[in-house]
C-alpha cells in the first residue's frame, strides 16, 4: 500500500527504557479509552510534517516522555475507518518526562517484552516488540573463514 493520496499516513514508536530493577528493557504501552485498546504510541502526520518528527511528537503527546529515536523498525499497513492506513515505527528510548492522563490516553504501562506482547490488543502490533528486541540485541554474524 503506498501513499496514493488516500492512505492515512501516521508514525509512532516502540518506546522503551532500561528496567529500574532487572536492567532489561521495558516497553511503554498506552491505553486509549475511546477504543479500549493497548497500543504503541502513534498518530497521524500533520500536513507537511516529516514522519520522524511526528513519531517524537506523538510519544510526547501520548506518554509525556521525551525520547531519543533509534532505528526505524517497520511499517504497518491496515484499514481504519474504511481507509488504508500506513504507520511507520521507530525504536525510541525514553529519556525523561512524566505521564499525565488525558482524554486520548488514560493509562501508560511499562512492561517486559513478553508482557507487552500479551497486552497489545492488535496482533499487527506484536511483531514490533520482536523488531525492537532485534534492534537492541542484534544477532551476531556467524564467523567467516577458517
Amino acid at each position: 500500500m503506498s501513499n496514493n493520496g488516500t492512505a492515512v499516513l501516521a508514525a509512532g514508536c516502540v518506546l522503551w527504557r532500561r528496567s529500574p530493577g532487572a536492567g532489561g528493557p521495558e516497553i511503554a504501552l498506552v491505553h486509549r479509552p475511546k477504543y479500549d485498546d493497548w497500543s504503541h504510541p502513534k498518530g497521524k502526520l500533520k500536513r507537511g510534517e516529516e514522519a520522524r518528527a511526528a513519531a517524537v511528537r506523538e510519544v510526547a503527546e501520548e506518554t509525556g516522555m521525551d525520547c531519543r529515536l533509534g532505528p526505524e523498525l517497520s511499517t504497518v499497513y491496515y484499514e481504519a475507518n474504511g481507509r488504508p492506513k500506513e504507520v511507520r515505527y521507530w525504536a525510541a528510548e525514553a529519556c525523561g518526562g512524566a505521564f499525565v492522563p488525558n482524554d486520548e490516553v488514560d493509562r501508560l504501562a511499562w512492561l517486559s517484552p513478553a508482557e507487552a506482547r500479551d497486552r497489545l490488543t492488535q496482533d499487527r502490533d506484536r511483531p514490533l516488540v520482536d523488531a525492537l528486541m532485534d534492534a537492541l540485541h542484534p544477532v551476531p554474524a556467524p564467523p567467516t573463514g577458517p
